[in-house]
């Protein structure tokens, strides 16, 4: 959630990008999956998992909240192949997914999130006629709001992520970038800290303040205030190469073909003049914890960089270390700021939705997508829920989680062996668990929250126990405090979520509005009410009025399989279909691409991760790798010029230099409908054309 997480060292990115995912096998039928294919998390062992069931000894996704010591990582488990046990709710406001006209596309993308929005803007920024598919009657995925009217005023709340960096002005916050690329605009009041309350009491993290970080590591270390600052910088020091490529070359150069050679080529002043980044290739996504042991030995500071990982679902042990490299170059800059939407969150889609619609996009809302299409071993185009089928020309991506996905591509008889593992593989990977909401409406009379800098705090019950656990770390948002807009006067809206370590099997079996769900409701969020105490003691008094979302809620309102907080596949291995850098290095995403021909995907279940701009930057990944490298690096050009800051956009000379060498191979031959005009790939082409005076085509798979 907070910002751009992600700086790569350019030579991991250009490994990256050179991966492919595997040979392309077409064809028109499917095989039935296999019940014994299992997937856990590399971090720890587990026994085989049938829908959360251990069949060897009980229930381990249940059984291991038990036990949520510090040292623990918890992921979860589900076997995708296997019929869900239980019947899914089904709540008013979602809508029933019956609309959705037939037609015939480009690029179709399944999902308005973050990655599917973004995906979507820039390929029709690139020229291809888009329409982006939405099963919700909301756009945005999880950054959405929702409202409820209460004795004539209304009180809107924030749904899913709420703490954002870098939005305010031009950033390396990928998620900005693309809206200055897109010249579309969102206002943005900022704030300056994070609160913590912990068991030694409140805390603040002061963002864009050195000095002010420093006191804060002297106050809270006591004696060892010297020794923590010492090795602070320590730690910044050791991964400073890292953290400095973040201006060398930036998430929006990248592509998954050749054209990387050509787009990133700006880079090379940087890795000529920084060539110790090739000794930290594989430090770019193994495990964090590995580098902090080396390094930190204060019990605060450790805490802390815990909290700053926790946001992409693991603390340190199991995070990447690229989830650090962001905040310790940016957090520290005296322009580095929070932001607070104005309006609510939902506006990060809405301002994604307008740049979509203005280059001649199309967003259809409450159109749910039953199944993709496969001709001739290639995505031809999905089958609305409605019935009506609409055709994609160039490529289908889908937004959806590895898991919903899955569930887009029966399987069928005699169907590929590498599409088979792919399912098997993309719907046994390990998650997160599911989250917890309470949405409170308060009567701010009287109410004096000087005490507080900030609307954004975290709430840790106890160091010695998992962050992961939901019942331990918590964190609850006031946007009211300035943005006014968002309830009455003289009234605050506050959204209080659990980490998303909740497991969804005792939710399962419970049906929505009965006496026992209601209870078990109750009984989960009580952690949440004691943590909005801390700071507002009479919070209960003045509630007028409150919501409990739940992980069934979480999963119908925010199209999450099972309401999980993401794909969890611990740093320091490959996950499954991770391509080639798979295979080298410890890269713990599945491939954009997919073994099906004229299919990808984006999303926080792909590079770079969890978190509203990293999937943003995972669908504009999407968008450049399905369109030619001469039409990126006109655009990375332009963009260049919004700012100066975006100037290390542009490839420069070198790019043009590598053009004429992999113009060719853009994009890849997986991607390009099925023959093409002699010659294609010097310069763009055009999909849908015909040339009467051309008789000769060459078809580029052979």
């Amino acid at each position: 959630m907070i910002g751009s997480r992600y700086s790569l060292a350019v030579t991991t990115i250009s490994l990256f990008l050179s991966s492919t995912t595997h040979a392309f096998t077409p064809s028109h039928t499917r095989t039935i999956l296999s019940s014994s294919s299992r997937l856990y998390s590399t971090i720890e062992e587990a026994a085989p998992v049938v829908n959360g069931e251990d069949t060897e000894t009980g229930n381990k996704n249940v059984d291991q909240i038990k036990d949520t010591s510090r040292d623990k990582v918890m992921t979860f488990a589900y076997d995708m192949s296997m019929e869900p046990k239980y019947e899914k709710p089904t709540y008013p406001g979602t809508g029933n997914g019956l609309s959705g006209d037939e037609g015939e596309y480009d690029i179709i993308v399944i999902g308005s999130g973050m990655g599917g929005l973004a995906c979507s803007a820039l390929s029709a920024k690139y020229g291809s006629k888009v329409l982006c598919l939405e099963s919700h009657i909301k756009v945005g995925g999880s950054a959405h709001t929702f409202s409820r009217m209460h004795e004539g005023g209304k009180y809107s709340f924030e749904v899913g992520p709420s703490i954002f960096e870098g939005l305010d002005r031009p950033s390396l916050n990928p998620l900005r970038m693309i809206f200055d690329i897109l010249e579309e605009t969102m206002p943005v009041k900022t704030y300056k800290g994070l609160g913590y309350w912990t068991p030694e009491g409140y805390w603040r993290f002061p963002i864009g303040n050195k000095e002010g970080f420093e006191k804060l590591l002297m106050d809270q270390c006591g004696e060892d205030g010297p020794k923590a600052i010492a090795e602070w910088q320590a730690l910044r020091e050791r991964l400073r190469t890292l953290g400095g490529s973040t201006t060398a070359v930036a998430l929006l150069n990248l592509r998954q073909d050749a054209g990387f050679l050509a787009t990133t080529a700006g880079s090379l002043p940087f890795v000529l003049t920084h060539p110790d980044v090739f000794g930290d290739l594989s430090l770019t996504f193994d495990d964090l914890s590995k580098t902090v042991d080396e390094f930190v030995t204060v019990p605060f500071l450790r805490n802390f960089i815990d909290t700053m990982c926790i946001f992409c679902g693991f603390p340190a042990k199991g995070a990447m270390t690229a989830h650090l490299l962001y905040i310790l170059e940016r957090f520290f800059e005296e322009t580095a700021a929070f932001s607070v939407p104005i309006g609510g969150t939902c506006e990060l889609g809405n301002t994604l939705q307008r740049g979509l619609e203005k280059f001649g996009g199309k967003l259809q809302l409450n159109a749910h997508v039953d199944e993709i299409l496969m001709e001739n071993g290639r995505a031809v185009g999905v089958r609305l829920k409605n019935g009506n089928v609409v055709k994609a020309r160039k490529a289908v991506v889908s937004n959806a989680t590895p898991f919903d996905t899955v569930k887009l591509m029966p399987p069928s008889d005699d169907e590929p062996k590498k599409l088979t593992k792919w399912r098997n593989d993309l719907g046994t990977l390990p998650r997160h668990g599911a989250i917890s909401h309470l949405f409170l409406a308060i009567d701010a009379t009287d109410l004096d929250l000087s005490h507080i800098q900030d609307p954004a705090h975290l709430v840790i019950q106890d160091w010695d126990r998992s962050m992961q656990d939901s019942q331990n770390l918590c964190s609850f948002f006031i946007p009211s405090i300035l943005d006014k807009s968002l309830c009455p006067e003289g009234k605050h809206v506050i959204h209080v979520y659990s980490s998303g370590g909740e497991p969804y099997e005792p939710w399962e079996k419970l049906t929505p509005g009965s006496e026992e769900y209601e209870e078990y409701k109750k009984e989960r969020v009580e952690c949440l009410f004691r943590a909005v105490e801390n700071a507002i003691p009479d919070v209960r008094d003045r509630v007028e009025f409150t919501i409990i979302g739940s992980p069934l809620a979480h999963e119908a309102f925010l199209r999450r399989d099972r309401g999980t907080y993401g794909m969890a596949w611990a740093a320091g291995s490959s996950a499954p279909q991770s391509g080639i850098l798979g295979s080298v290095l410890p890269f713990p995403f599945p491939n954009l691409k997919t073994p099906v021909d004229g299919l990808l995907r984006c999303g926080d279940s792909c590079f770079p991760g969890i978190g509203t701009p990293s999937a943003a930057a995972s669908g504009a990944i999407a968008a450049n790798t399905m369109h030619h490298v001469d039409s990126h690096l006109k655009l990375l050009s332009e963009a260049s010029k919004k700012d100066p800051l975006y100037k290390f956009l542009d490839a420069g000379i070198m790019g043009q230099v590598y053009k004429p060498l992999v113009q060719g191979f853009t994009p890849s031959p997986e991607l390009r409908t099925d023959q093409f005009v002699a010659g294609a790939g010097v310069a763009p082409v055009d999909y849908t054309a015909t040339d009467p005076n051309v008789s000769e085509r060459v078809d580029l798979k052979k």
